[in-house]
């Protein structure tokens, strides 16, 4: 045992406690209260886990798991960044890759590398496993929103146009989940005026 190692992994461990201080747009179930990002990544990694054989590629799920628990934790430094927000948008980038920097390098320096490349391969969209997680990324919220008879989507004034740009890649991870979700949570709140249809 390497006891400054230990030290180093269980700092990291406490850091990531501030996760669930992360608040996110999206509301629970409920309607009531919104999700933090603790929350959002534990029930995409469950997704991954139920939803794989819909995968357009065969995937490491393990993998895709890490990726998805760990996709958020620059957010503790950098703030959740609204998926229809342009102006914050624009330097999302910027802050998450300074903030990864400073979180990744909390671990010792093997998994540092290890965690900073997972963060950046989930960024970056082009393995099967990377593009599983952004599938899940994408339509976790959209389920959440649909089950809350699209109270995010009235609440920011969402379009139809926003909803699908935001979503030109979901498919690549898994066509079948996004025709599911572009039917039953798109396409039924645009019927339902809850989301402005230009």
């Amino acid at each position: 045992m390497n006891k400054q190692d230990l030290e180093k992994q269980f700092s990291f461990l406490g850091e990531l406690d501030k996760e669930k201080f992360i608040t996110r747009q999206t509301y629970l179930t409920d309607g009531i209260r919104k999700e933090n990002d603790a929350e959002h990544a534990w029930h995409m990694a469950v997704m991954a886990l139920i939803l794989e054989q819909y995968s357009n590629e065969k995937i490491d799920l393990l993998r895709t798991i890490s990726m998805i628990l760990i996709h958020d934790v620059v957010e503790i430094d950098a703030g959740d960044t609204y998926a229809y927000d342009e102006q914050a948008k624009s330097t999302q980038t910027e802050r998450e890759l300074l903030a990864s920097e400073r979180l990744f390098e909390m671990l010792p320096k093997e998994q540092a590398e290890y965690f900073k490349n997972l963060w950046l391969e989930f960024e970056a969209q082009e393995t099967p496993e990377a593009k599983f997680a952004r599938t899940m990324d994408n339509i976790q919220p959209m389920m959440l929103n649909a089950m809350t008879n699209g109270k995010a989507w009235v609440e920011h004034s969402v379009h139809l146009h926003q909803i699908l740009k935001r979503n030109q890649n979901t498919a690549k991870g898994s066509q079948i989940l996004w025709q599911y979700a572009k039917e039953h949570f798109i396409d039924k709140n645009v019927e339902n005026n809850k989301i402005i249809n230009d």
